[in-house]
């Protein structure tokens, strides 16, 4: 028992217990000699061991692999990169991104998405081209909404009866006795009135002289035009702009500080005659957005004046033309 005390003192102090002399060196180590290491039996490690072939066999001699004892305080070495570790599995949203991107388009899924595209791209168009025509009425004032529809309603009574009268001229020609007569009355009516259109005779009525001063010199042809159509439109049926007759033909142009009418230069102040109904004419030009408001932009000066006897007196002269006759010769 004291020899057996001895030896365990001495593995606490570090010295060799007593004794250790007699003990065979075998090169082999125990679980006692090493502390913190589990009771196991551990191979001894050498610089270098060689295990001397039997001679004439021409072997080479024997290495034995290296063996490194790790102690439990020791970490473990580290999976290299790119080993042969498992990858984590791929989540729902990178496979629909790995799916969607990049993107595999065929000839007929990129020609579908081009004419969706114009699709799309005309409806945008249409759409915001019906709201600029739309806001002109929708900031309007109620008393220029119901002027709007009272000239609506004159132009509809106006083509009402116009429609009227050709029908009674149908029924003179069918119930008079003397059709040719008839035939030669109503003829003359209607040479008279396409004379009036064609500006190849002088006409009168009542109507309305609209006058334009330009000061600033901002007034262009195409404005004067779209009065012009303006009045067409109204029922104007005979104009007069200055010194020139307008007709179906005649056509604006600028021409330095002024117009040209038909190739006629004109200076300002503008002033148009137009015979035809003073109630259509002139809110045709007041509407929101027209003509009026349009050349007060310009810094323009506009006046419009009603008349029980309006007289436009410039004429044109009649020409024949060059390819179309009349079906009647």
């Amino acid at each position: 028992m004291s020899e057996e005390n001895e030896r365990r003192e001495a593995a606490r102090e570090g010295e060799p217990p007593a004794g250790g002399a007699d003990r065979p060196d075998t090169g082999e180590r125990t679980s006692r000699d090493v502390p913190g290491v589990a009771p196991q039996r551990l191979r001894a490690e050498l610089p270098q061991e060689v295990r001397t072939a039997p001679a004439g066999t021409g072997q080479a001699p024997y290495t034995p692999p290296s063996r490194t004892v790790r102690t439990p305080s020791e970490p473990e070495p580290e999976a290299e990169p790119g080993g042969d570790a498992a990858e984590p599995p791929a989540t729902g949203r990178q496979r629909l991104l790995n799916g969607l991107w990049p993107p595999r388009l065929t000839r007929a899924q990129l020609i579908v998405a081009l004419l969706l595209f114009g699709l799309g791209f005309g409806l945008a168009v249409q759409v915001a081209s019906n709201s600029d025509s739309d806001s002109a009425l929708r900031g309007a004032r109620q008393e220029d909404l119901v002027r709007i529809l009272d000239e609506l309603d004159d132009r509809t009574q106006r083509l009402e009866d116009e429609k009227q009268g050709l029908e009674d001229q149908r029924d003179e020609l069918e119930n008079s006795s003397d059709r040719a007569e008839e035939a030669r009355k109503q003829t003359a009516r209607k040479e008279k009135q396409l004379g009036i259109l064609a500006g190849t005779v002088a006409a009168q009525g009542p109507g309305i002289t609209v006058t334009v001063v330009d000061t600033k010199g901002k007034v262009e042809a195409d404005m004067l035009l779209d009065a012009i159509q303006e009045l067409r439109a109204a029922g104007a049926e005979a104009i007069q702009l200055d010194d020139v007759r307008v007709v179906a033909d005649t056509y604006l142009a600028d021409s330095g500080k002024g117009i040209a009418v038909d190739g006629n230069k004109i200076n300002g102040p503008y002033r148009f005659k137009v015979i035809g109904k003073p109630q259509d004419l002139e809110p045709a030009l007041n509407i929101p957005g027209g003509v009026v408001q349009t050349l007060e932009k310009e810094q323009a000066t506009v006046t419009v004046e009603r008349s029980t006897k309006i007289v436009v007196d410039a004429l044109r002269a009649p020409e024949r033309p060059d390819y179309a006759r009349s079906s009647s010769q």
